[in-house]
């Protein structure tokens, strides 16, 4: 088995997401060291951050064209939670 896709996902501060996988595991995800980076700095915006949408079978969370975060990146980096 791959890596699991994403079910669903919401922001818990301004700076975390908590992702649900098909696989009945859920992680956190913290964006914090991603904000230096000139690509992710519109995600310091928190309006901006929660805006975003899971893209359609589970492969990504996307904010615009420009940014987005892959199944593999949650899963990797993230924490696992309960």
């Amino acid at each position: 088995m791959g890596i699991p896709k994403i079910v669903s996902a919401k922001p818990i501060n301004d700076h975390t997401l908590l992702v649900d996988f098909d696989n009945n595991e859920r992680k956190t995800y913290d964006i914090t060291p991603l904000l230096s980076r000139t690509m992710f700095e519109p995600l310091q915006n928190p309006v901006f951050f929660r805006s975003f949408s899971i893209e359609h079978g589970g492969y990504a969370i996307i904010w615009n064209e420009d940014i987005d975060l892959s199944e593999n990146e949650l899963w990797s980096h993230g924490k696992t939670t309960t």
